[in-house]
């Protein structure tokens, strides 16, 4: 990069603003094909003893980076930094529930990604919905697919239990969403629950999206908001009845009042 020339990301982070969800998402596409200047707060870049800073922001860690070699002289940094792929240090943090913090320097305390939208850098940004995430119990009256689905599941024994979700993203279109809790998830007890959401998607009425959700995955916001909120509609041993409505939504980080912090 020139000097002077801004990166895509500086380019996206300018246009972010609270509420601004679609500059939001292209950071997050900006940062998935960029990238940014680690901080280390140990070791040099490539040693085994290399640690990245840190810094908590609400209760939640963050890794410190600027965006470019000008905002790591702006930083007043002078220990070392290594350049990483942005998809790269998504796939670093994010199992370990951090995130990153953008320009921690910059007035106005700088732009933090949480782990949630890492994982989804890392996962595909087209194939996980953009948060922060409106969950709640779906209020649509579809009984004839639940009811067909139940059976189905009940003549496939990978299912131990199916739960539901009505997910409203932050961009994009809501969605009802099947958490699948299975006995197995070998290929060919994913192919048996493959099979029995095909046998019963005919029923759903004509544009209403459905997507499935592993229940097993520790990182899924709208798995960890069913295990937390949603009883199952089918169960192996016994059907439960109506999930109670959640008191709130699933919480990201607010997307506003930037701050920084120690790092």
């Amino acid at each position: 990069m020139s000097a002077g020339a801004e990166s895509g990301v500086e380019q996206m982070l300018r246009q972010v603003a609270p509420g601004r969800y679609d500059a939001y998402e292209a950071l997050l596409h900006a940062l998935a094909e960029g990238q940014v200047w680690m901080l280390l707060w140990h070791g040099q870049a490539g040693s085994p003893d290399a640690q990245y800073g840190n810094m908590e922001v609400d209760g939640l860690g963050y890794a410190p980076c600027v965006t470019s070699a000008q905002e790591l002289a702006a930083s007043g940094w002078n220990r070392a930094h290594e350049v990483v792929p942005g998809r790269s240090i998504a796939a670093s943090l994010f199992p370990d529930r951090w995130g990153l913090w953008l320009n921690p320097h910059a007035p106005g305390g700088g732009v933090g990604i949480p782990w949630l939208d890492l994982r989804r850098i890392t996962g595909g940004l087209d194939r996980l919905p953009a948060g922060p995430l409106r969950l709640s119990e779906p209020a649509i009256d579809i009984p004839q697919f639940y009811a067909l689905l139940g059976q189905n599941a009940h003549r496939t024994p990978a299912v131990r239990a199916l739960r539901r979700a009505w997910v409203q993203p932050a961009l994009g279109t809501p969605y009802l969403a099947i958490g699948l809790d299975l006995y197995d998830t070998s290929q060919a007890a994913v192919e048996s629950v493959r099979l029995m959401m095909q046998q019963s998607i005919g029923v759903v009425p004509e544009g209403l999206p459905v997507s499935t959700v592993a229940m097993s995955d520790e990182y899924d916001p709208v798995a960890m908001w069913m295990r937390a909120n949603a009883r199952p509609f089918f169960d192996r041993d016994a059907y439960g009845g109506a999930a109670p409505a959640p008191s709130a939504g699933y919480g990201y980080p607010p997307q506003q009042g930037w701050q920084a912090g120690a790092y």
